[in-house]
């Protein structure tokens, strides 16, 4: 489609609208691109990738993660076939009586003219406001003009309005005349034969569990914000801890936080939080080599192809691995934290201290996908995630003909799983759309 979808009377047109732009969203525009058929990606984020873009290293090969995902957004990007909408979000989809689908597109403003902004940061460089960097999870700061991330796609700056004062600095440094205040949001009715929901997770808010004292103690991290500080655009030079700057020697992980808990509203397994935890273990081990990195586990759960063998060389490098629920943080003076545990192997309460603990949080449902279609019409099941019609036999299905679901909008699962579940809906579509003459 010449790299633009077709638009008749107003309206946007495609063969297939995929809802997000991480990896299982790419995956599912370039299977169903390849075929021929017009894709609108929408993206609600600055740019594609998801959060496989900004980790460092993938288990258990431990491949380059932005090795990986860098060519195929590149790919994404440049596909004849594919129009990419970032920064854009899309509802108030509906299945019509002649099979097709109508929806609007809500395009927000970046204040940055996309077709003329060249990436230079001249913009960033100017401004005067500083504010925490999400992409960072707020290890540093950004500023209030900025470019999201070293390897974003499209390399677009765009102006965070919340905290701009308008002082003319970004306008007055911009050699393109790039900045444009005046930009409003836009509604575009967008028309497609078949829709593919790939609105991924969202992570665990550690911070509710106040015993664990995120928030309050600053040596206290997620594991994403771990995550950060292994990649190679991480923060700092090193890894820190974050209170006084020291390089940590004793660090702690804490498995199924937020996850396996009735109480906090997560009965489930995340999937992924024993092997990403294993994963950094190692990476920190070649990253500090002194260190002693211990787990504090449920249970185990390495059930995946090469994933028994990963956790037995986390074993042999030196990960002390504790069978344990741990009750409390307490912070000393020193900035050190205390740990007070139940042994589940001896039934007896014991206490460690750390200097760093890392939270490794759980993924839960996205609520978005729910407010995709008019009316609710989109089934969720009982955890907030897309319900496949066919679990088993065709688990891209959804409860709407022409809808299907790709990778962890339908529930956790790993980079390859959904880069596998991807490729099913792409299939589904295409045999759907082949199917019914459309």
């Amino acid at each position: 489609m010449s790299g633009e979808a077709n638009k008749h009377g107003g309206t946007l047109s495609c063969d297939v609208i995929v809802v997000g732009g991480g990896i299982a969203g790419q995956e599912s525009a370039l299977n169903l691109a390849d075929a021929g058929l017009e894709v609108l990606l929408v993206e609600k984020d600055l740019s594609i990738g998801g959060r496989m873009i900004h980790l460092s290293k993938v288990f258990p090969t431990l491949d380059c993660a932005a090795c990986i995902t860098t060519p195929k957004v590149s790919e994404t990007a440049r596909h004849p076939n594919i129009e990419i909408a970032t920064y854009s979000e899309i509802g108030g989809l509906e299945r019509l009586p002649d099979g097709s689908f109508r929806g609007v597109l809500t395009r927000h403003p970046r204040y940055v003219i996309e077709k003329d902004c060249t990436g230079c940061q001249e913009c960033e460089q100017a401004c005067p406001v500083t504010v925490p960097d999400q992409y960072q999870y707020g290890m540093v700061a950004r500023k209030a003009a900025y470019v999201p991330f070293s390897i974003a796609n499209p390399r677009i700056a765009a102006i965070d309005l919340e905290h701009c004062i308008l002082c003319g600095a970004c306008e007055r440094a911009c050699p393109a005349d790039a900045i444009d205040f005046t930009q409003q949001t836009e509604r575009v009715p967008v028309a497609a034969r078949a829709v593919v929901v790939a609105t991924g997770f969202r992570l665990f808010d550690p911070a509710v569990i106040e015993n664990y004292g995120l928030g309050r103690f600053r040596n206290v991290v997620t594991s994403m914000q771990m995550e950060r500080q292994l990649v190679p655009t991480r923060p700092f030079n090193n890894v820190l801890r974050p209170k006084d700057g020291k390089i940590p020697d004793n660090i702690a992980y804490i498995l199924c936080t937020g996850s396996r808990d009735a109480v906090l509203g997560n009965p489930i397994c995340s999937q992924v939080c024993c092997m990403y935890s294993m994963k950094q273990g190692q990476l920190l081990l070649g990253a500090l080599p002194m260190a002693d990195i211990t787990i504090y586990y449920i249970n185990i759960r390495a059930f995946g192809k090469g994933f028994e063998e990963f956790y037995q060389s986390s074993r042999e490098m030196g990960v002390e691995f504790v069978k344990a629920k741990v009750g409390t943080i307490e912070e000393k003076e020193n900035g050190d934290l205390r740990l007070k545990y139940e042994d589940m192997r001896e039934g007896t309460v014991k206490e460690a201290d750390h200097d760093m603990v890392v939270l490794s949080v759980g993924m839960l449902s996205n609520p978005e996908a729910g407010s995709l279609f008019a009316g609710g019409a989109l089934s969720l099941d009982e955890y907030g995630y897309v319900g496949q019609a066919d679990i088993l036999g065709a688990p891209a299905r959804t409860n709407i003909e022409g809808v299907f679901v790709a990778g962890t909008a339908s529930g956790p699962m790993d980079i390859p799983d959904s880069i596998a579940s991807a490729g099913a809906a792409a299939a589904e579509a295409l045999s759907y759309l082949r199917r019914n003459g459309r």
